[in-house]
């Protein structure tokens, strides 16, 4: 193989609770994630005599750290072997946006050396490689929708399809994870997450009263831009509407098209915008 290219999906969470502090200094939470298809970052993998990342974002670039490289030196140090290849990340989701952009370039990534290089890693191990990185990492292995317990690693796939427009807009503020989480007190949510794993179709008006995203008060608070989003989109129409993550992200799903784009056409010009219909 001299080339392979794949997709990274974004995606939302719906709803998002933090149950409890571990020993490890991680967070066991709850949450539905939910892969929105048809926006993604693009990787593609070359051959090449050494390894090289390139990206159309420049910031990734001179980031050393970033989660592609991450996730190459993981896979390097599994085998034991030197990957030489050029990997190439064109970004399209917005970065530090509560979408898990990296985690799913970081899942990507180590699906892409697998494949390439035929190393034919099992997938128990792709998913503890996947936890090394982030605790988003292991539901961009499959990126179907899911519940997400424990850290998010614990994952029960659901056959969950919104099939109505879903309007993301972020207006480029970058959420300190950490921060994010020093401002919450977990507790246990009154909302069963099996309701997205039992049900065949969601009841918009029952989750908007029951799910909620424990990071909303205080990001809202502090950040006056970001709960406007989300009163425009609840004035516009849209049956349900939440921050993702820890921000900055929020989305809005309406009844059809029309709804949505009148709703986005309400938001700054220099916002992203973005109409899922996947």
């Amino acid at each position: 193989m001299d080339k392979l290219s794949l997709n990274a999906p974004a995606k939302i969470n719906i709803g998002l609770n933090i149950v409890s502090k571990r020993d490890d200094g991680f967070h066991n939470l709850e949450t539905f994630f939910y892969p929105i298809y048809d926006l993604f970052d693009t990787l593609t993998f070359e051959r090449n005599d050494n390894f090289i990342f390139d990206s159309n974002n420049t910031d990734l670039c001179k980031d050393h750290n970033n989660l592609v490289i991450k996730a190459h030196s993981l896979i390097e140090q599994y085998i034991s072997k030197n990957l030489p290849l050029r990997v190439t990340l064109h970004k399209n989701i917005p970065i530090g946006a509560g979408m898990g952009g990296g985690s799913s370039d970081a899942a990507a990534t180590l699906l892409g050396l697998n494949e390439f290089f035929k190393l034919s890693i099992p997938p128990d191990v792709m998913k503890t490689l996947a936890l090394d990185l982030g605790s988003d990492v292991p539901f961009f292995i499959l990126s179907k929708p899911s519940v997400g317990l424990c850290r998010g690693e614990i994952l029960h796939q659901s056959n969950l399809h919104i099939d109505k427009p879903i309007l993301i807009v972020n207006p480029g503020i970058h959420i300190s994870t950490k921060e994010a989480f020093s401002a919450i007190n977990p507790r246990v949510p009154d909302f069963n997450y099996n309701y997205f794993v039992d049900t065949k179709e969601i009841d918009y008006g029952f989750i908007s009263q029951s799910v909620t995203n424990d990071f909303e008060n205080s990001i809202f608070s502090e950040y006056e831009e970001i709960k406007e989003i989300k009163n425009i989109m609840l004035s516009s129409g849209s049956v349900f509407s939440l921050m993702s993550g820890t921000g900055s992200t929020v989305y809005g799903i309406f009844e059809n098209m029309e709804s949505a784009e009148n709703a986005a056409s309400k938001m700054p010009a220099d916002y992203f915008k973005f109409i899922s219909k996947s």
